[in-house]
């Protein structure tokens, strides 16, 4: 029996119940403000959703805070209970819900990219893995860890690196080669076959399987030695040093051989919790990772390890014959995992084993003890960057004559080059940390070609951003097409959290001009005495405030002073990395810049003249000649490079 109250449960949703489906398929639960605070899949929709709206006596806290933000509730049916598992990783890693246990970092992890689709594969590193050909490893934790193993493998196989057609028929080979980081395949001095065997080696190697390398590369050594090819040899013997001196690191698990598996296991504290990978390959333990999930709250053990299997197999590149588990999965759970996982490995089975004693049952304990040891020195560290974070804030507070921490603060940036693909950035920091899903850019509009205005882009970018703000005040509809251009969303859709709250402290990057701007903005929307603002200047890093004339200077080696450095810095990346893709997309420096005969004055002229690259293009030559500081000569030469 269903027990609802009308303060609980709208009639939307006791509506929404009375016409769940029961099939197969996904439940999405969202808030208030629209956002997806949860999802979850279930054989019987009906069954699974309805059991949330019971009477909670029986639910843990989470559930009963999830249930209390329920606004609305969607679903999506499909044909059976995989696909429901397969769309709800998929949901889960698009949109983080608030509720769902997830690996806290919302980045994609990085992975080494072998090109195997190519005549002559390269290796690069990449965050997305695509169907194209190409062989992939990882995913690792640390972007700087997988260049250092990117390092030490180029001394051992010395793949490509340059942009070169491969004809081996060039003359010269690039510096690479004499310092011996490339076998130039460019000049012939291999061939396409053995510059794919020694790539099709670096991927046996990262795969933990080395023993047949080293024999072939001892067989080939010799054969080279007894030929007289000495050059050939040495090179074969310094590579299987190196190799040696690798394997030699990896500690041997098994003696014998064993199936490749993977180890995990785990660490919880504070609703937060530590699963460490052991990767055991060839009987060797070849490589470990550690992740970190959030939102474990309340769940059981084997429903976190079960949610990180899930998330973890969907990233990583390589399924292994066997994962080795703390404790067993639910029944059901780990049958549909297990059906999942086979079918990525091409149909051969993915056995899950909890070891009960001996080797494996040791290294699931090291691997526990490794993830203790990780969570507590992670979480010293958060703690200390918390008190720094506190500190930074409190300073600040104190020395900006603040009435409380500025929790909020919005930092404006304006970036140009010489008034072309002008780009204001707005970044947010909370708590003292970047919130980067709240940054927003602004096109600039107001300034024209060739003529920039710091000042001018200051107020623009900050007069968008206010009336944004007092528009999503209104507690009345929205009656034009304007009001919802200006709110940048449609009618119905919830509010922009970048726009709808006032910020405790405003920092504009620039010194008393582009603080005069802001204030000007303030003050047009009633603000001024609200939300704080000062100006940063660029070489001293003193801090103007409205209507004084003497700067401060935060002491050199506070912490207040390198959050205020912090957020401006990260300002200008967001702004510089914005307008960049503008220039780039506007194709401005690449075209007008390479022809000769056009210098800056006159690509000034022509895109102040023109207002673009597209009817610079569609200009004929006495129009282009017609433009200041232009001359026939120079409008032909325009008209043969861009045509």
């Amino acid at each position: 029996m269903l027990k609802y109250t009308a303060m609980e449960f709208s009639e939307k949703i006791q509506g929404i119940l009375a016409t769940l489906p029961a099939k197969p398929g996904c439940y999405i639960y969202r808030n208030a403000e629209g956002a997806i605070i949860y999802v979850g899949k279930a054989i019987s929709i009906k069954n699974r959703v309805r059991s949330y709206f019971h009477s909670d006596s029986s639910h843990d806290g989470k559930t009963r805070r999830l249930v209390r933000d329920i606004v609305d509730i969607e679903w999506i049916v499909v044909g059976s209970e995989l696909e429901a598992l397969i769309l709800e990783m998929n949901l889960i890693k698009k949109h983080r819900p608030k509720y769902n246990i997830r690996l806290k970092d919302d980045k994609r992890y990085p992975y080494i990219k072998v090109h195997w689709g190519e005549a002559y594969p390269k290796i690069t590193v990449t965050r997305q893995m695509e169907e194209d050909g190409s062989r992939y490893f990882g995913p690792y934790t640390s972007a700087w860890a997988v260049y250092q193993t990117l390092d030490v493998l180029r001394r051992i196989f010395p793949y490509l690196t340059c942009d070169r057609e491969i004809t081996g028929l060039d003359k010269r080979a690039c510096l690479y080669y004499d310092i011996k980081l490339c076998n130039a395949p460019c000049i012939g001095a291999v061939n396409k076959e053995g510059y794919r065997q020694m790539i099709s080696d670096l991927m046996e190697f990262l795969s933990g399987h080395s023993e047949e390398i080293i024999i072939r590369m001892e067989t080939e050594m010799h054969k080279a030695a007894d030929e007289m090819r000495f050059e050939r040899a040495a090179a074969l013997r310094d590579q299987l040093k190196a190799i040696e001196s690798i394997i030699e690191r990896q500690k041997i698990i098994f003696a014998t051989d064993y199936k490749d598996s993977d180890v995990l296991a785990m660490a919880r504290t504070d609703g937060e919790a530590c699963v460490q990978i052991f990767f055991i390959r060839g009987g060797k333990l070849i490589g470990r990772e550690y992740f970190i999930l959030e939102g474990t709250e309340d769940s059981a053990d084997n429903e976190v390890m079960a949610e990180f299997v899930k998330q973890f197999y969907t990233e990583a590149a390589n399924i292994p014959q066997q994962v080795m588990l703390p404790q067993e999965i639910e029944i059901e759970e780990a049958k549909i995992i297990g059906q999942w996982l086979r079918s990525k490995r091409g149909g051969e089975k993915v056995e899950f084993f909890v070891p009960k004693e001996g080797q494996p049952h040791d290294l699931v304990q090291m691997a526990a003890e490794n993830a203790t040891e990780t969570l507590q020195a992670l979480r010293s560290q958060w703690q200390a960057d918390a008190h720094k974070q506190e500190t930074a804030l409190a300073e600040l507070q104190s020395a900006l004559n603040l009435s409380a921490p500025p929790n909020r603060i919005e930092c404006y940036d304006v970036s140009h080059t010489q008034g072309v693909a002008t780009v204001g950035a707005m970044i947010v920091f909370e708590q003292g940390t970047p919130a980067k899903n709240l940054y927003r850019k602004f096109n600039i509009e107001s300034t024209s070609i060739g003529a920039p205005d710091d000042f001018a882009s200051m107020e623009e970018m900050l007069t968008r951003r206010f009336r944004r703000w007092k528009g999503s005040q209104e507690t009345v509809g929205f009656d034009t097409a304007e009001d919802h251009r200006l709110l940048n969303h449609q009618p119905g859709a919830k509010k922009d959290a970048s726009f709808s709250f006032l910020p405790d402290l405003i920092i504009v990057d620039g010194g008393k001009g582009q603080l005069s701007r802001a204030v000007k903005v303030l003050e047009q929307f009633d603000l001024f005495d609200k939300v704080p603002v000062v100006g940063l200047a660029k070489q001293e890093e003193e801090i103007f405030f409205p209507h004084k004339s003497d700067p401060l200077l935060l002491p050199r080696h506070s912490q207040g002073l390198y959050l205020v450095q912090r957020i401006r810095d990260e300002a200008h990346r967001y702004g510089i990395t914005a307008h960049r893709k503008k220039r780039t997309k506007l194709g401005l420096a690449s075209q007008l810049d390479s022809i000769p005969g056009i210098g800056p004055a006159r690509r000034k002229s022509l895109l102040k003249h023109f207002g673009s690259m597209d009817k610079i293009k569609a200009a004929n030559v006495e129009e282009l000649a017609a433009v200041q500081g232009m001359t026939l000569i120079a409008a032909e030469s325009i008209k043969a490079h861009l045509e």
